[in-house]
Order: structure tokens, then C-alpha cells, then sequence
């Protein structure tokens, strides 16, 4: 995964100004390859309906990614045609690498992109660029899979489209329902920042981009859109499918790692109306105790099962602190990367030693119930000293989200709490609402919104390394 953008929080959201006619305020990318015979009637309806509907000043960019055909010269027609199209070549495969690039790029402030097939009909793009345009949200897509769309496809796109979300909600906890509709927005400020944490530059670009969105807590609005299936699609399903797959592993390891500073896509606090401080209140305490629930009761029945297997090969105390101790680092670990929402591998070493401060608290505590229990009998049953250490870890396990919550992970504020931590913290949507990181936010030139040039440079140097296949 990518982690080299710099450092800052996203601005808070705002409303775009109304501009002079001519400045491009919607950037629509259409990536191509070897498009030649779809790409006139395409360019022509998008700018027909463009013209007729929408109401600010547009520009159409053909991304062109080597081609092998007549393409780049059906473009460069198209460019001289119609003034508000524009064409960019890149000699390198990739839809991902096209749209990365040209988004990069430009200087309209909402950015979007759409298959050269046009399956998606186009009377649901306004309402795709209207909530970036009011500030409402940071992305928009359509979905196929929405209750009130319209769509006509055949059984295999159908089985595999909706197999294929079904594995995003079941191994990356995606919450968004239509990862591969080819029919996107976002905001310029939110890809300056997003794009270059995604790796991918095929197609499992979108779903990338849409997970790390997600996970970062920005707001991602969905249309339902009417949509056909282009028979002649040259879209390879199989091993489409198979990249994907890849992708998803490669990015589900990431997130379990903690390897990506989403902390760089927040917004500033206050932009959410749920950041907002309540009095007496402490921010984040709900969301903390759910997740910190959740943890305690798995690393419940992860100690009783610990100790029910050392308690057969040692002595009731021995057992008992073994089983501690374990799921102590286990509870530890998860607390942390669940319940406050500390992401990376800084600090991680005081952390588990400030969680074994706590462990032996509790191993006070439930040590201290065994010796009562075993000084009232002299022979125990087996279920009495479980239902003895069940009660002594509940109370253990209030004490500790006490100590985890004011000493092991406090609420810092806006100090940026010690040299260790700065940085990993408070990945947005992660539970850890309470987990603020001061980062210095680098002053982003102005927009010039008399600038209508489109400026086209390589998102990454390597982009253009021959070496790579796609």
C-alpha cells in the first residue's frame, strides 16, 4: 500500500461558488481503450446532454491508455470538434492508472468518470455531482443494486456482480452497495489526498478507492441509476474477477496491519455533526464501550478456554495466570486497534506493557477470589471456580476499560499526545471517536477559478515504468 502523500486533515466541506462560464467546474474522464468505433457517439451524446442539462461549465477529458487502434485520433477529432472535450494519451494499460492521472491533474473541483459504453443512463448524473458540488458528500456512485434501479443484464453479470459485493461486505465490512458501476464522482481536495494511498491501476481501482473512503469515515452518496448491459463488452469477467480477489486480500491485509495513515483523509473536527461535544459528556464514550463490549466478551470466552486447558495440566492459580496473561496481550491488541482506534505498529511496546500494568490488577483480582474460594472449601467443583472467575473478571474488566480509557489510551485532544503516537490514531469510522491527532496541515494553493487549463502530468514517475504488465 501506498503511504507516501503528506501529511494534513482534509477542509471542512463547502458549498462550491458559482463560477464564470467557462471555468470547468465538472471534470467527466472517459477511459478508453481501443474505442475507436464507440467513442464518437459516446462524446457526442455526453456533450449533447451536458450542454442541455447541466448548469455549470463542464469539460469532457478522453483518457486514452494505449491504444493500439485508430483511438487516439478519433480523440484528437473529437477535441477539435467540440471545445469543451479534451484529449490525454498514457502508453501504459490501466483504467485505474487513466483516471488516476487525469483526476491528478485537473483543476475542475468535482471529478468524475463513466465507461465509454454509456450503459448508465445519463440522466442520473446530476444527481451523482450534485451532493459534491453542495458539499453534502466527499464521493458519489451509482448502484445497479439499489431497490429502486433499473437494470438489464444477463444471469452471469448479474450472479457475479452481486457474488462479488456480497465478499467486499463479508471481508472488508464494505457498507456501500455497487463497487464496479462505472459511473463515479469525488472532490478534487478528497483525491489530491485518496489517490495516492491506492495502489491498484486496473480495474479493482474503484473498489480500492471506495474501501479506504469508507474505513477513513468520508461520506459516500449513492444514486440508483438505470443501467443496460453492453453486449460487446470487452471486459474479461474471469480474470477481472481474479485480480479483484487479489486486491481484496491485498487490501484486508493492510487494514488488519494498521499499514495505512487513514488519518490523512479525516475531516476537521466539527464537520460531522456527531463530533460535536455534548456537555458532561466525554466524546466517543458510546462507540468506545460497544467496541470495548465486544473485545471484553470475546476475550472472555478466550480466557475460560485457555484455562479450562491449563487448569488439566496445572494447578487452579498456575492456570489462571497463564490464561491471563494471553488473552491479556490478545485484549490489548484488540482494544487498541478496535476500541480507540490507534493504528500502526509506534507505540505499540508501551502500550502492551501499560496493558500488563492492568493484567496484573486483574490477576489480583481473580487470584484474590480463587484464594477466598479455595479458603471457604476444600474441594472446589470445576463449574464453582469458573462461576467464581466469571464475577471477579466482570468487575476486573470495568476497572480495566477505566485504566485503558484515562491512562493507556487518554483522550489527548488537540496535543497530539506524546512523540510515539502521532500519527496512528483515529482512522474515521473505526469505533475510536475519541482518538484526535494534531497533524500539521500543509497550505494547498488556491484554486484559480479563471484557470480553465487542464494541466496533465504523471500521477507517480513510475507510472510510465515499462515493466509493468497492465
Amino acid at each position: 500500500m501506498r503511504t507516501d502523500c503528506s501529511s494534513g486533515t482534509l477542509p471542512a466541506r463547502e458549498h462550491l461558488p458559482a463560477t464564470d462560464a467557462g471555468t470547468p467546474v465538472l471534470d467527466v474522464v472517459i477511459p478508453v481503450h481501443n474505442e475507436e468505433k464507440d467513442l464518437p457517439p459516446c462524446v457526442r451524446r455526453l456533450h449533447e446532454h451536458l450542454t442541455r442539462t447541466f448548469p455549470y461549465a463542464f469539460r469532457i477529458t478522453i483518457a486514452d491508455n494505449a491504444s493500439t487502434d485508430t483511438t487516439p485520433l478519433v480523440a484528437a477529432r473529437l477535441a477539435a470538434e467540440l471545445p469543451e472535450v479534451t484529449g490525454f494519451r498514457l502508453e501504459q494499460k490501466g483504467r485505474g492508472r487513466a483516471l488516476r492521472t487525469v483526476w491528478s491533474a485537473s483543476n475542475a473541483p468535482v471529478l468524475a468518470y463513466m465507461d465509454v459504453d454509456l450503459s448508465t443512463d445519463l440522466n442520473a448524473l446530476l444527481p451523482l455531482v450534485a451532493p459534491l458540488i453542495s458539499g453534502h458528500s466527499d464521493l458519489a456512485i451509482g448502484s445497479r443494486l439499489a431497490r429502486t434501479s433499473r437494470v438489464v443484464r444477463g444471469p452471469k453479470r448479474e450472479f457475479v456482480s452481486r457474488a462479488y459485493n456480497l465478499i467486499l461486505r463479508g471481508s472488508l465490512q464494505a457498507r456501500f452497495s455497487d463497487a464496479q458501476c462505472g459511473f463515479k464522482a469525488i472532490r478534487r481536495e478528497v483525491a489530491q489526498v485518496l489517490l495516492p494511498l491506492v495502489e491498484d491501476t486496473g480495474w479493482f481501482f474503484d473498489t480500492e478507492m471506495l474501501v479506504l473512503a469508507e474505513r477513513a469515515g468520508l461520506r459516500i452518496h449513492e444514486v440508483p441509476v438505470d443501467w443496460v448491459d453492453d453486449p460487446d463488452s470487452t471486459v474479461h469477467i474471469l480474470r477481472t474477477a481474479t485480480d479483484d480477489l487479489k486486491g481484496v486480500w491485498r487490501i484486508g491485509k493492510a487494514l488488519a496491519t494498521g499499514s495505512l495513515p487513514l488519518d490523512r483523509l479525516t475531516r476537521p473536527f466539527g464537520d460531522d455533526p456527531r463530533d460535536r461535544e455534548i456537555r458532561d459528556v466525554p466524546r466517543g464514550l458510546a462507540r468506545q464501550l460497544v467496541g470495548f463490549c465486544v473485545v471484553g466478551g470475546l476475550s472472555t470466552v478466550f480466557y475460560l478456554a485457555l484455562y479450562s486447558g491449563f487448569r488439566s495440566v496445572s494447578g487452579s492459580q498456575a492456570a489462571n495466570a497463564l490464561a491471563l496473561l494471553v488473552s491479556a496481550v490478545a485484549n490489548t491488541a484488540a482494544n487498541r486497534r478496535l476500541t480507540f482506534g490507534v493504528r500502526g505498529r509506534a507505540g505499540t511496546v508501551r502500550h502492551q506493557a501499560q496493558g500488563l500494568v492492568v493484567f496484573a490488577i486483574g490477576l489480583a483480582l481473580t487470584s484474590g477470589s480463587l484464594a477466598a474460594l479455595d479458603a471457604a472449601t476444600d474441594h472446589a467443583a470445576h463449574s464453582t471456580e469458573l462461576t467464581v472467575l466469571v464475577a471477579a473478571n466482570l468487575a476486573a474488566t470495568v476497572l480495566r476499560f477505566l485504566l485503558l480509557r484515562a491512562w493507556v489510551f487518554p483522550d489527548r485532544g488537540g496535543d497530539g499526545g506524546d512523540g510515539g503516537d502521532g500519527g496512528e490514531g483515529g482512522e474515521g469510522g473505526g469505533g475510536g471517536g475519541s482518538r484526535t491527532v494534531a497533524t500539521h496541515t500543509p497550505s494547498a494553493p488556491a484554486y484559480d477559478w479563471r484557470d480553465a487549463t487542464l494541466r496533465l502530468q504523471p500521477a507517480r514517475p513510475h507510472d510510465t515504468d515499462p515493466g509493468d504488465a497492465r
